[in-house]
């Protein structure tokens, strides 16, 4: 049986996040995050299973966060950006 999960990420320096989709494979997504946190950027990854009381991406919310539209690639745009930097430098 395929689980999926959605893939959420959280800019905790904004306070804002979003709900990037549902994947039953989130090994990139979180990759990519642990990228990010190692090179100091404040965001967090979560992967919640997606289940009846979470059937769509409105239901989930997180207190003291607000949505925003485009943050996973905002903060991809930056992680490159860095990566690329540290890489060079």
């Amino acid at each position: 049986m395929t689980i999926n999960y959605w893939q959420v990420i959280r800019d905790d320096a904004k306070r804002t996040f979003e709900v990037c989709g549902m994947d039953s494979d989130t090994n990139h997504f979180t990759n990519s995050i642990h990228g990010m946190q190692r090179l100091g950027m404040n965001v967090t990854g979560m992967t919640p299973p997606v289940t009846n009381k979470t059937s769509h991406k409105g239901a989930i919310s997180y207190p003291g966060y607000t949505p925003e539209e485009g943050l996973h690639k905002r903060l991809m745009a930056e992680y490159i950006k860095k990566t690329r930097t540290e890489y060079f430098d």
